[in-house]
């Protein structure tokens, strides 16, 4: 059986209940912010914008 270790994202440092939500994601999520689209512009990768759900 193998066991997956769930690393937390960028999101485990926000203090927004709904982002803490989503902290283990296995997704490389970011929290609104200049970095996050600095780094969408330098890696040439586009930005998908969660407007919530739960």
């Amino acid at each position: 059986m193998t066991t997956i270790q769930q690393v937390p994202n960028r999101l485990a440092n926000e203090k927004s209940p709904y982002l803490l939500q989503h902290a283990n994601n296995p997704v490389d999520w970011h929290p609104w912010s200049e970095e996050a689209f600095q780094i969408a512009k330098t890696e040439n990768k586009p930005v998908f914008l969660s407007i919530g759900y739960s």
